[in-house]
């Protein structure tokens, strides 16, 4: 589209009514009319030749259409007020702010050190962190640019590699004590499991895969606690019920303390990764830029809390005798 066509106005109404889903209050917000909200949107929505909003008795409701374009109206104005503030309040080099999407066990066990020395590194940077129990593989639209738990995927965005996950059963050494784990599908089939849930798949689909790669499918793992974040599961893992399958990686402090350890040294790959993921318009942007090459660096040298692996190499662990 020809940038001298934009409707700039339009834009703005059908931010405010999508932010507010309601002309009166996207009115008031804009200081403006309701009716010229109203006529804004409708100008949108004959320019583009789809609905964007089901206009309901005391509701406005985003069709497909506008759930899509809205994130990218609200990131691009959020860039121009940004920056025209940047130029008008700041003296000398404006600051730079990016906005970072991080799974919720990622952001609990390794945004601090991470966030902590890239700030160090790099001053004129403010990061807004925004954590998630889930992520899919794509980076949501109010997003600079996100790490994602998923499998390989082929989409529009941009997905970096910073690891792929390697699960294994890890428990309180308090669960040992009267438990017999000379034999790992004995330990299974006496132990509560634990659960990590992930979108699209059934409750029990990682115990699934492990019981099947040591050789015995016949053992009941559709049982036990379903948590929706690693970190809740391994917190109940300490707690001495139960065994979770989880990334060391993201437990190293745990493991080192003896409130976690490896029952026995079996390993599951899940076929699930960490990824640095962004738009590919959003390279343009250089705070984007900078954080993705710092971060893949980051990883590439294996500087990650498990300092002891090799990059690429799991921790090593602490297992029980």
């Amino acid at each position: 589209m020809d940038r001298k066509w934009l409707p700039l106005n339009a834009l703005r109404a059908f931010e405010a009514a999508g932010q507010h889903l309601s002309f009166t209050a996207a009115a008031n917000s804009l200081t403006v009319a309701q009716s010229a909200v109203s006529r804004h949107v409708i100008v949108l929505e004959k320019l583009l030749g789809v609905v964007l909003f089901e206009r309901r008795p005391q509701q406005l409701v985003l069709t497909e259409a506008g759930r899509h374009i809205l994130p990218v109206v609200i990131k691009s104005f959020d860039r121009i007020d940004q920056a025209l503030g940047e130029v008008i309040k700041e003296k000398g080099r404006p600051k730079r702010v990016l906005k970072v999407a991080l799974p919720t066990s990622f952001a609990h066990r390794l945004a601090i050190p991470i966030l902590r020395d890239f700030r160090a590194e790099n001053a004129g940077i403010t990061l807004e962190i925004v954590s998630k129990p889930t992520t899919g593989p794509d980076v949501d639209g109010d997003v600079d640019i996100a790490i994602v738990y998923s499998e390989p995927r082929v989409t529009d965005a941009i997905h970096d590699l910073l690891w792929m996950v390697r699960a294994t059963p890890m428990c309180s050494p308090n669960l040992l004590e009267s438990i017999d784990a000379s034999d790992p599908a004995r330990l299974i089939a006496a132990s509560d499991l634990l659960h990590t849930r992930i979108d699209g798949r059934p409750r029990h689909f990682f115990w699934e895969m492990f019981v099947r790669s040591i050789g015995r499918p016949d053992l009941a793992v559709d049982r036990g606690l379903v948590f929706d974040t690693q970190q809740l599961a391994a917190q109940y893992a300490m707690s001495g019920d139960g065994i979770a399958l989880i990334d060391p990686k993201l437990f190293h402090e745990e493991i080192k303390a003896g409130r976690l350890v490896q029952p026995f040294d079996l390993w599951l790959d899940e076929g699930y990764g960490y990824y640095l993921t962004t738009h590919p318009e959003d390279l343009s942007n250089e705070a984007v830029a900078l954080f993705r090459s710092w971060l893949i660096a980051r990883f590439a040298a294996g500087r990650t809390p498990d300092t002891d692996a090799a990059p690429g190499e799991p921790p090593k662990l602490r297992a029980a005798k």
